[in-house]
C-alpha cells in the first residue's frame, strides 16, 4: 500500500475474517500506520456510509472487497444523495480490492467515481492460507489492467500448471500454484497434518507445489495473472468447461444488473445445469415480469459467451448472502440450488432475510 507517515488508511474488513486479521490487526499496527478501524455494514444508516467516513476522517488509502463495490454501485444509482459525487474523497491516493476477483465493470466505476482517475488500485490476490498477499500490482510502478492482479510479488513464485502439474506457457489457463514457501504461509491443519499435507501440498502434483484452489491464466504478452475463480467453482456442462467468474462478469455487464453469484447444481442430462443469483439495480422482480427479465438476462449471457454458458436457472434477491464485510457466502448459494435446507452456521450472515427469497425458484 506504500505506506507513509501522514497517511490514514482503512481496511473495511470484517475483524473476524483474514483481511482483518493481518490488514487491520497486525500489518498496519506492526508499521506505525494511522488508521480507521470500522464495525458496521456499507449500508447502513444509508449507503453513503463509507465515502461520508472518507470525507470525515481524510482517508487517503481505502481497501474493501469487490462484492461491496458492486452493491454501492446498485445503491448509488437507486438514490443521488448517496452517490460517491456527494463526498468529497479528494484526500484519497490509493485504492485497493480484496475478497474476490473484481470484473473490469466494477474496477472503472470504482477507478473513475471514488479514485477520481487519479488513484492506483491494487488488486490482491491472496487467501487466509497464504496470509498475506501474493500477487498484486505496486502502486505506481505496475500498469494497470482492470480485472488483472497483475504480478506475483518479489519473492513469491507463482505458476499456472495443467491437471498434471505441469507448467503451462503464458497464455493459457490452468491451476494456480507457488513453487516454493513463504514466510505467512499455512503451516499446519490443527491436529490433522494428513489433511494438510493432500489438501495444499496433493500428491499429484507431487506433494511439491501449495495449491491454491483457484484457476488463473496469465497474458502471453505481459505475464499478468487474471484469477478466473474457484477451481471448483468450474462448472461442466456437458463436458463444456466454464468458470463461474466469466458468467458472473457477463451477467454483471448488462446495464440492469448490480451483482451476480453462479453456482452449479447437478442435472441428469448435462452433468451440471447453471444456476444465477441476480440482483438488479432496481426492486426486485415477480411473476411474469421476473420470467421476463430472466429470459432477456439469459440470451444476453448467450450472446456474450455462447448458448451453452446461459443460465439454466435464474433467481432474484434484493441482495445475496453475504458476511458483514461483504463477501458472498457461496457455499449457502450451492445448498439453494439444490433445493437443501440450509443446516450450515449462518451467524456471520449480514442478512439472512435473502436466504428466503433467493429459495424460490421461477
Amino acid at each position: 500500500f506504500d505506506i507513509k507517515p501522514d497517511d490514514v488508511y482503512w481496511c473495511t474488513a470484517d475483524i473476524g475474517w483474514i483481511t482483518g486479521h493481518t490488514y487491520i490487526a497486525y500489518g498496519p499496527t506492526a508499521v506505525g500506520a494511522t488508521q480507521i478501524i470500522f464495525e458496521g455494514v456499507p449500508t447502513y444508516p444509508n449507503a453513503g456510509r463509507f465515502w461520508d467516513m472518507v470525507q470525515k476522517h481524510k482517508a487517503t488509502i481505502f481497501y474493501t472487497a469487490p462484492t461491496a463495490i458492486r452493491s454501492l454501485i446498485k445503491a448509488a444509482d437507486a438514490d443521488k444523495n448517496v452517490h460517491p459525487s456527494q463526498y468529497d474523497l479528494s484526500s484519497l491516493r490509493l485504492l485497493g480490492t480484496v475478497g474476490e476477483p473484481i470484473n473490469p465493470e466494477a474496477w472503472m466505476w470504482y477507478h473513475k467515481n471514488i479514485g477520481g482517475e487519479r488513484c492506483p488500485i491494487v488488486d490482491t490476490f491472496w487467501q487466509t492460507e497464504t496470509g498475506g498477499h501474493m500477487i498484486s500490482p505496486l502502486p505506481g510502478a505496475t500498469p494497470l489492467v482492470p480485472g488483472s492482479c497483475t504480478l506475483p510479488l518479489p519473492g513469491i513464485q507463482a505458476v499456472i500448471v495443467d491437471e498434471a502439474g505441469q507448467e503451462l506457457p503464458d497464455g493459457h489457463g490452468g491451476i494456480l500454484v507457488v513453487k516454493r514457501p513463504w514466510p505467512s504461509m499455512i503451516r499446519a491443519i490443527w491436529n490433522n497434518p494428513e489433511r494438510f499435507k493432500s489438501a495444499y501440498f496433493p500428491p499429484e502434483f507431487g506433494g511439491k507445489l501449495y495449491l491454491a484452489g483457484d484457476g488463473a491464466i496469465r497474458n502471453k504478452d505481459t505475464g499478468y495473472f487474471t484469477i478466473t475463480g474457484r477451481i471448483d467453482d468450474v462448472l461442466n456442462v456437458s463436458g463444456h468447461r466454464m468458470g463461474t467468474m466469466e458468467i458472473e462478469s457477463a451477467l454483471v455487464a448488462n446495464p440492469i444488473v448490480a451483482e451476480a453469484a453462479v453456482v452449479g447444481k447437478p442435472d441428469e442430462t448435462t452433468g451440471e445445469a447453471i444456476c444465477a443469483f441476480v440482483v438488479l439495480k432496481r426492486s426486485r422482480p415477480t411473476g411474469d415480469e421476473a420470467k421476463k427479465i430472466a429470459k432477456e438476462l439469459r440470451d444476453w449471457v448467450a450472446k456474450e459467451i455462447g448458448p451453452i454458458a446461459k443460465p439454466r436457472e435464474i433467481r432474484f434477491g434484493d441482495n445475496l448472502p453475504k458476511t458483514r464485510s461483504g463477501k458472498i457466502m457461496r457455499r449457502l448459494l450451492r445448498v439453494l440450488a439444490k433445493g437443501e435446507e440450509i443446516t450450515q452456521d449462518i451467524s456471520t450472515l449480514e442478512n439472512p432475510a435473502v436466504l428466503e427469497q433467493l429459495k424460490q425458484a421461477l
